[in-house]
């Protein structure tokens, strides 16, 4: 028997989007650079060492990497045939947090000690979402439309992790759960009556625990009347329009800014695209829409085209946890929302987001080598 020549041989080759890629690599590169510009100034009075947020940066980046190599290495199916593994791991991990391992900053305990690193296990709990929502929403197509079985678990499900990030306090978490959730719902094909009548009952929800809680109740009304409160709760949306208006087109210079020197509090994360804005101006942001709107297209083209339906909902939602946070922290910069430290993905400093957002591309771009 003659062997097939080599031109005949089928190789399975693994074949990366690069534009997805290449644009998650761009946001990284533009991470470091500002992480380095913003955090110098703070990282040698609070840490001694001018580089210290910068060279760990450089550590949580390599990681990043290493996440999205090491999921292109592992079938699917290690992933998905353990969704309710994760969904624990999730809950176990947010429980962690009222345990002596939990960190309490500013009157929450959102953090874990690890020892060498903290820990948000809420970035944990975005991704395992999405895996359960996208297995379920695609085991039960035949039963979506009943409340009781199409409905009402993945509700639960939902609920319950957003209850234990309540608890912690993190309302802006629990928001963004909330809102993955009905998104995902909505595309998955869920009726609209129970997304009208569950936007109504958490928006009610939200009213109750706005007015209950006088630190929220400021931010909000910091939110819509940030100027007459620039002393006190509208400080940090003041100095983010100030760094933002100072920008112009093309800013003042990659470590030029003036208010990440300590006038806009966490440039280094929660408000680092108004640094950028202030020093690589209009271009510099319009840089980071771009690469932004690429990762959407991309992760919109290659989800639509396969032909399994829990890749499409995987794809789709692990696009929303990126873009969905990158939106909400421009909203927050921009005035548009109120208050809420959200790390800008792969440009915020933190080895948490990174990791779970270099989780979610690799995913991505997973699903998008399957052999069709």
């Amino acid at each position: 028997m003659t062997q097939a020549p080599d031109n005949q041989k089928k190789v399975q080759r693994i074949e990366l989007d690069i534009a997805l890629l290449g644009s998650v690599l761009v946001l990284m590169a533009l991470g470091l650079l500002m992480v380095f510009s913003s955090s110098g100034i703070m990282a040698e009075r609070v840490k001694g060492d001018a580089l210290y947020f910068f060279k760990r940066q450089v550590v949580y980046s390599l990681l990043g990497l290493g996440v999205i190599w090491a999921v292109l290495s592992i079938p699917r199916a290690f992933f998905y045939r353990s969704v309710y593994v994760w969904f624990l791991g999730s809950i176990l991990l947010l429980g962690l947090t009222f345990s002596p391992l939990g960190i309490t900053a500013g009157g929450a305990c959102r953090w874990i000690d690890l020892g060498v690193a903290t820990f948000q296990p809420l970035e944990a709990a975005k991704v395992t979402l999405v895996l359960y929502l996208a297995y379920f929403f695609s085991q039960k197509q035949d039963k979506l439309k009943t409340f009781s079985v199409g409905f009402l678990p993945p509700l639960f499900f939902t609920g319950l992790l957003a209850g234990l990030l309540l608890l912690q306090p993190d309302f802006g978490g629990a928001v963004f759960l909330v809102l993955l959730f009905l998104l995902m719902s909505l595309v998955a094909g869920t009726r609209m009556s129970y997304l009208f009548g569950s936007v109504l009952l958490s928006a009610s929800l939200a009213g109750v625990m706005i007015l209950q809680a006088p630190y929220r109740l400021d931010r909000w009304l910091a939110f819509l009347h940030p100027f007459q409160n620039a002393q006190t709760t509208g400080y940090q949306l003041v100095q983010s329009l100030y760094a933002l208006g100072a920008g112009n087109l093309f800013g003042q210079g990659l470590g030029e800014g003036k208010q990440k020197l300590f006038f806009l509090p966490e440039a280094h994360n929660d408000f680092i695209l108004a640094v950028l804005g202030e020093e690589l101006g209009f271009i510099g942001i319009s840089l980071v829409f771009v690469c932004l709107g690429i990762i959407l297209i991309k992760s919109i083209h290659i989800s639509l085209r396969q032909p399994v339906l829990q890749d499409r909902l995987t794809g789709l939602g692990l696009a929303l946890v990126i873009l969905l946070g990158a939106f909400l922290h421009a909203a927050v910069v921009l005035g548009s929302v109120p208050p809420k430290g959200l790390p800008l993905p792969f440009i915020s400093y933190g080895g948490s987001n990174m990791l779970a957002m270099s989780w979610s591309v690799g995913m991505i771009l997973k699903i998008g080598t399957q052999r069709r």
